[in-house]
């Protein structure tokens, strides 16, 4: 039975999939990443690792597709194929870093409520940003993981593998979304360039969160993309 490893971005858990969850069923069995309990990309890298199956294809969307990256580096025996899904090879920036630790600062002393409106609409395709079942959807994850995982997925800062990533020598697929307003279309184009066994798929009418925004879309780019790879 093929194993399937699928990880979630920043603030969100398994629900990120429920869309798409009979298609990838069909593809194999899955098994969901934890990105709460470790800070640290390879940290996190690591743990994922310690729980997956012995050989898989990995799925990372967004802050996931960077643990799935240094993964694919740490146990390339491991992983049949990577799928890197609204994600970046980039570091992360300084006046981002400043971002995050005023962030950081301001978590710690007060309550946690969730991810705020502008954070939530700006992961959506603008015509769905205030679409409130999606929006619902999405805060009731960050809920979910409360205010330590907030805190530790805060902390992990965005180290890059950029360099690394021409050592890849499995089949790799880089979903892109063209009204993505969290990673760019320029971003995946980087990676596809790093990559050499690397296809690129353009997600069109569609914001950061394809899994919920074009489900039947993505499902079936992977779909085509493991049966050409043979995975």
């Amino acid at each position: 039975m093929r194993n399937l490893v699928l990880l979630p971005g920043f603030m969100l858990n398994h629900h990120l999939w429920d869309d798409m969850q009979s298609d990838l069923e069909a593809l194999g069995a899955l098994h969901f990443g934890d990105l709460g309990q470790e800070i640290g990309i390879r940290a996190l890298a690591a743990s994922v690792l310690r729980n997956a199956p012995e050989r898989f294809v990995l799925f990372g969307f967004s802050m996931g597709g960077f643990v799935a990256q240094a993964m694919a580096l740490m146990a390339p025996e491991r992983v049949a194929g990577l799928a890197l899904l609204n994600t970046s090879s980039r570091p992360q920036t300084e006046r981002e870093s400043a971002g995050t630790l005023a962030q950081i600062e301001l978590a710690q002393r007060t309550p946690f409520k969730g991810l705020t409106s502008r954070a939530l609409a700006s992961s959506l395709h603008p015509a769905r940003s205030g679409e409130r079942a999606l929006l619902d959807r999405l805060q009731a994850m960050a809920l979910a993981n409360g205010k330590e995982v907030f805190l530790r997925q805060l902390q992990t800062l965005r180290d890059s593998d950029a360099e690394s990533l021409q050592q890849l020598r499995c089949p790799v697929l880089i979903v892109s979304s063209d009204q993505d307003k969290l990673r760019s279309v320029e971003e995946s184009e980087e990676m596809a360039r790093q990559i050499p066994q690397s296809r690129l798929e353009l997600i069109r009418d569609c914001g950061h969160m394809t899994p919920m925004e074009k489900p039947q879309e993505l499902a079936a780019l992977i779909r085509d993309w493991m049966a050409q790879s043979a995975l």
